[in-house]
């Protein structure tokens, strides 16, 4: 609770004192909140039940039966999408409330169970045969209309994964680096439409006021997939990596921009990495360029300990500056 609120109505005789002072204490007394650690239990029981039905599946595959397994897995999700279908208040292009505290969880845990479904036909019958773009375009359809319809942002990022995965690209956190060959021309500049795309999208949702809640999901995949694509094309295109350096500079420079105007220092730090990354690297390229002696070794270590301290000092003066701007807007 920001008391500053309440001492500015009370400057303006709006309330009175003794009502000032009563919020004081009760803010004071103000019982400590577990609501975030339970939905993070609820998301990791999600997870382990999943992970358990998994072990045990695989375990007993041959006394159960391959059948068996689909219509048991096909019942799940089924129910569970029953289940929201009837508990839920229908789609807004507002954010619409969860009905109860199970209901995100109970509808998460339907669209892993489609996605196991349809993963598992096809790797038992091969029903989509060699067309593997369909195993992830059906899904992201599904996924796309449930996290809308229902609004759950959880949801709407596995959606985006999948179209990443329909375009042959990996977005995991974990594995977007590992298991993504960026040597290949094609996944780049798949890279820099699907990144150009979802911010585009995140930029729309917000000025025609639809789901603008689901602006942050959008932009977050776009940014990262957009940066590391252009860093990768600055890599592989040796020939012209000043014009992809000079690509990455532009869009650092945009993004800057909408981080301070939407005050988002998450955004504004993530940016600052990238750009360090590819300036180092350009910096690197062109000392070694010059001269491959000892010396300009201790240039190049020279720089990177400077710039580094350079870096974490203004992250540090922006993010006071967002603080101080957003104490200055509420008061």
């Amino acid at each position: 609770m920001d008391i500053k609120i309440f001492e500015v109505l009370s400057e303006q005789k709006l309330i009175t004192k003794e009502e000032l002072n009563a919020v004081k204490v009760f803010n004071e007394q103000e019982p400590v909140s577990v609501h975030r650690d339970l939905l993070t239990a609820l998301s990791a029981g999600i997870l382990l039940l999943i992970t358990g039905l998994g072990i045990l599946i695989y375990e007993h595959i041959d006394t159960i039966g391959h059948d068996t397994i689909i219509t048991l897995i096909a019942l799940g999700f089924i129910s569970c999408f029953i289940y929201c279908f009837r508990k839920s208040s229908g789609y807004s292009n507002k954010e619409v409330k969860s009905p109860n505290v199970w209901f995100d969880y109970i509808l998460l845990l339907g669209a892993l169970l489609l996605l196991l479904f349809i993963g598992y036909i096809q790797y038992e019958y091969n029903v989509f045969g060699n067309r593997w773009g369909m195993a992830a375009f059906i899904p992201m359809i599904i996924l796309f209309f449930t996290g809308y319809y229902f609004d759950h942002r959880g949801i709407l990022s596995l959606a985006i994964t999948n179209l990443a995965t329909w375009l042959g690209i990996t977005v995991t956190p974990i594995e977007i680096l590992s298991a993504n060959d960026f040597s290949d021309e094609r996944l780049i500049y798949s890279g820099l439409i699907l990144g150009t795309v979802l911010i585009a999208i995140s930029m729309f949702t917000v000025k025609k006021m639809i789901k603008e809640h689901f602006a942050f999901t959008y932009k977050n995949f776009g940014a990262h997939i957009l940066f590391i694509s252009l860093t990768a094309g600055m890599i592989h295109f040796d020939d012209i990596y000043i014009l992809w350096f000079l690509a990455l500079t532009l869009a650092s420079l945009l993004m800057f921009r909408d981080a301070l105007k939407e005050k988002s220092f998450y955004f504004f730090v993530i940016t600052a990495l990238y750009l360090f990354f590819a300036l180092s690297y350009v910096i690197i390229k062109l000392l070694y360029y010059i001269s491959d002696d000892i010396g300009i070794f201790y240039l190049g270590l020279i720089y990177l300990i400077a710039s580094g301290v350079g870096l974490i000092k203004v992250l540090m003066k922006y993010n006071k500056k967002i603080k101080s701007n957003d104490s200055l807007r509420q008061e």
